[in-house]
């Protein structure tokens, strides 16, 4: 039985000459090009939403982007396993 479905998609002529371009020029098919683009997609997605909540959780906390190295030590040195000393 057949593992993948079949998508029929619409662009713009420019659009796919590119793409077809640059499925030629990385020895790929148009369905690995478009399934890896989806990735990507997927990846920036969740980059910008985890942004976002970093965003939001230290504007909650009243905190700068300067206060973060310092925020970071002071979380650090807090959860330590004691006798244990920082590799450097």
């Amino acid at each position: 039985m057949r593992s993948t479905k079949v998508l029929s998609i619409t662009m713009p002529p420019e659009m796919l000459a590119r793409a077809v371009a640059l499925a030629r020029r990385e020895n790929r098919t148009m369905s690995e090009l478009v399934r890896e683009a989806v990735r990507q997609y997927e990846r920036l997605r969740w980059w910008e939403e985890t942004n976002a909540y970093g965003r939001a959780r230290a504007q909650a906390l009243g905190l700068e982007e300067g206060d973060v190295d310092r925020v970071i030590h002071e979380f650090r040195q807090r959860n330590r396993p004691r006798g244990k000393r920082p590799a450097k």
